[in-house]
C-alpha cells in the first residue's frame, strides 16, 4: 500500500516509517489541543485500547491549520495528550493537511478519499481516514465521534 510508504517524525522526534502498519486496519485522524472536538482524544484511544491486538492501530497528527487550535511545541502536545487523555497511539509532530506543504500521506489520503462533493479539502480538526487491510479508504467527519466507528472497525478488521 504506497499510501503508508512514508517515514514521519513523531512527536519524539522520532522517525516512524508507516509502513511498519501495512496489513493493519489503520485509523488517521487530524487533531489539535484546543479544539470543540478535542475530547474525541478519549474515544480515540479507547478505541485503540480495544482493538489494537486485533490490529487496528490509531495515528495521530497534530495540525495547526484550523483556527491555530495547536500552536504548542511537539513537546507540548505531547504533555497534553498524555496528562489529559492518556493517549498511548503514534502522536506525529504537527503536519499541514490542506494548501501548498500539504504532507504527502494527507495529499493521498484526500485523493483516495474525498469529502461530500468530491473536496479534496480537508475541513475541520478531527476529521478520520479508517484504512482497511486492503488499503481501502473511508473518510469519516470531524463531528463523527470515536464510538460511531466501532461497526466498521470491525468489519474492516473481520475483513
Amino acid at each position: 500500500m504506497s499510501l503508508l510508504n512514508k517515514k514521519m517524525p513523531l512527536l519524539s522526534g522520532e522517525m516512524q516509517d508507516l509502513s511498519q502498519y501495512q496489513g493493519n486496519v489503520v485509523l488517521i485522524v487530524n487533531t489539535a489541543s484546543k479544539c470543540g472536538f478535542t475530547s474525541q482524544y478519549e474515544g480515540l484511544e479507547a478505541l485503540y485500547e480495544e482493538y489494537k491486538a486485533q490490529g487496528l492501530v490509531v495515528l495521530g497528527f497534530p495540525c495547526n491549520q484550523f483556527g491555530e487550535q495547536e500552536k504548542g511545541a511537539d513537546s507540548e502536545i505531547a504533555s497534553f495528550c498524555q496528562k489529559n487523555y492518556g493517549v498511548s497511539f503514534p502522536m506525529f509532530s504537527k503536519i499541514e493537511v490542506n494548501g501548498d506543504d500539504t504532507a504527502p500521506l494527507y495529499q493521498e489520503l484526500k485523493v483516495k478519499a474525498p469529502g461530500v462533493l468530491g473536496t479534496k479539502k480537508i475541513k475541520w480538526n478531527f476529521t478520520k481516514f479508517l484504512i482497511n487491510r486492503q488499503g481501502r479508504v473511508v473518510r469519516y467527519a470531524s463531528t463523527t465521534k470515536p464510538e460511531a466507528l466501532k461497526s466498521d472497525i470491525e468489519a474492516a478488521l473481520a475483513g
